[in-house]
């Protein structure tokens, strides 16, 4: 009984956690309006966010918000974004399935 007791944990620690997605940021609109909802693109020149690292789109959030990124439209929309929402919208694009491009 010792040995199928030691054999379950080891299972069980080995086994991934499966993480819950996140929820749904409340300025989601506001990107949704050129990068889709699910992160793929609705506008030509709006570059699909879905499953690009957080690290990556937290850091380009910070950059947009604070100038040292050049681009007005996104100036615009990056600026009013606290902390908790860039975290909450670079988890949510990251977790969002990658379009799979033209077949």
């Amino acid at each position: 009984m010792r040995k199928l007791t030691t054999a379950a944990l080891a299972l069980a620690l080995t086994t991934p956690v499966l993480a819950a997605p996140p929820a749904k940021p409340v300025r989601l609109g506001m990107c949704a309006a050129c990068h889709g909802e699910n992160g793929i693109a609705i506008n030509a020149d709006a570059p699909n966010l879905a499953g690009q690292k957080a690290v990556y789109l937290r850091a380009a959030l910070h950059q947009y918000r604070d100038g040292h990124r050049d681009n007005p439209v996104m100036r615009a929309m990056a600026g009013p974004l606290s902390e908790a929402d860039i975290d909450q919208l670079s988890q949510w694009f990251a977790a969002q399935t990658p379009s799979k491009g033209a077949p």
